[in-house]
């Protein structure tokens, strides 16, 4: 298993009165969103009162072409990118979720995970509500119509009050696009104008991609509506702290991207100039493990005024289900995709900076293929405190007794990885480099923003 954490998915949605393209825009954004999901992809259209949908399993441009994006034409779209956390990979479970109720047709695609899913489920199993999924969408789709009496911002606003956990959705009637964010702001949404109308995704690079110009950040608990009147603002009228998933900052979100005012890059080189600052060491190179753990190394490298080079190679053509049929193609596999650069470190003392270590299998890896290249020291820097609690809001956490830093202390870390010395990040420190702002960081603390199921009672927990 890749040693790295996971996002859930992207979501992307387009309202416009003047384009007709609706169907490309949705799949550059989607293109735009890949990292964040590479699962399946889907877009789904309004096309005269009618929502229309194509979704499958594989990469955005596996998944779509020219005749499919030619064929789902209107004014207001929606697509979604997948990695899955709730609910097992296949197609069924694709998004966006299309389905009929008696107010009409709804198309939904979500972005995070409801921590109540199971139980409000078996709730309305008992009640003899049928599931064609395992994903939370359905659930929030199924409290959607049974709520729907009146109009769909009060129906939203009832389901809010009993889904529990963290959701970034973009939804789509016949004729009007919305977005939902929960109350917390753990997962990221924001606005965008287009030519005659707006544009709503998880990240900002979505806008730059298509053209369209950021206004804002969909507030924690904020439902935007937009139509053939334009864009309406329900604020939440209830006060949460802010709490955006400190990882969107880390690691999930591309480096162009600004969410809740913070610019993705000017953070991650603020981390690593902070853990140059921290736990400084003498070296004669900075290298980074690509792509994620680059802007951290370049800022150590000007804080410490030790030079920056590039150390590793990545290769980018590896696909997202790379086979491993031995237990020795999986010992060789982190060698497919990085290499040494071996006159760059070839007797010198490294720094190799990454953004986390979670279960330590690769940065083992790393450590060995430098120091066989000539590297005479290899001396570990992570630009996040270590990992030691599992999320319940949409990454991929590895079980507690698979998290390194659970399990064992930073000089066990080192000696297991074979490094010289090993520093992470203070939580102080990460939070000083985000404006000291409201994250949740509950993945290094423990420190949740709302109850979460006890482990071991949990579905998550059941399938070990």
């Amino acid at each position: 298993m890749e040693d790295k954490l996971h996002e859930e998915c992207g979501v992307v949605g387009v309202y416009s009165e003047e384009k007709t393209d609706i169907a490309n825009l949705l799949y550059y954004g989607l293109y735009a969103l890949q990292h964040r999901g590479q699962e399946s992809a889907g877009i789904a259209v309004s096309n005269n009162n009618q929502i229309e949908y194509y979704k499958d399993m594989g990469l955005v441009p596996e998944v779509f072409n020219d005749d499919i994006i030619q064929k789902l034409n209107g004014k207001i779209g929606i697509g979604h990118v997948r990695y899955s956390t709730t609910g097992e990979s296949y197609i069924e479970n694709a998004q966006p979720l299309v389905v009929k109720y008696k107010k009409g047709d709804i198309a939904l695609a979500h972005n995070g995970n409801l921590v109540n899913a199971q139980a409000i489920r078996d709730m309305l199993e008992d009640s003899g509500v049928v599931f064609q999924t395992s994903i939370d969408t359905e659930v929030i789709a199924n409290l959607l119509a049974r709520h729907h009496k009146s109009n769909i911002e009060e129906s939203l606003r009832k389901v809010m009050e009993v889904v529990k956990g963290s959701f970034a959705l973009v939804m789509m009637t016949d004729n009007k696009l919305i977005g939902v964010r929960d109350t917390h702001g753990l997962r990221p949404l924001c606005i965008g104008k287009i030519s005659g109308g707006y544009v709503l995704a998880s990240e900002s690079c979505v806008l730059d991609t298509i053209g369209a110009e950021y206004m804002r950040d969909v507030e924690p608990g904020e439902i935007i509506i937009i139509d053939e009147n334009g864009l309406q603002s329900f604020k939440s009228d209830k006060w949460c702290r802010k709490n955006l998933c400190i990882f969107e900052l880390i690691y999930f979100a591309r480096p162009d991207s600004t969410i809740d005012g913070i610019n993705m890059y000017l953070f991650r080189s603020e981390t690593g100039k902070i853990l140059a600052q921290e736990s400084p060491v003498e070296a004669d190179v900075v290298i980074s493990v690509p792509d994620s753990g680059t802007p951290a190394a370049i800022g150590f490298a000007e804080e410490s005024g030790i030079p920056f080079g590039i150390g590793l190679i990545k290769n980018k053509y590896i696909g997202r289900t790379f086979i491993q049929p031995n237990q020795e193609m999986r010992e060789q596999g982190v060698k497919i995709k990085l290499n040494v650069l071996k006159h760059n470190v070839e007797g010198k003392r490294v720094v190799m900076v990454d953004d986390s270590i979670v279960r330590g299998t690769t940065s083992k890896r790393l450590v060995e293929m430098l120091k066989k290249a000539g590297a005479k020291e290899v001396h570990v820097r992570v630009s996040s405190p270590p990992v030691a609690y599992s999320c319940h809001f949409g990454i991929d956490t590895p079980y507690r007794n698979q998290l390194i830093g659970a399990n064992k202390s930073i000089e066990e870390i080192r000696e297991l990885i074979g490094a010289d010395s090993l520093a992470y990040l203070s939580i102080a420190g990460l939070s000083k480099a985000g404006g000291n702002k409201g994250f949740c960081k509950a993945c290094f603390d423990g420190d949740y923003p709302m109850e979460v199921p006890l482990e071991g009672n949990n579905k998550k927990e059941q399938l070990k």
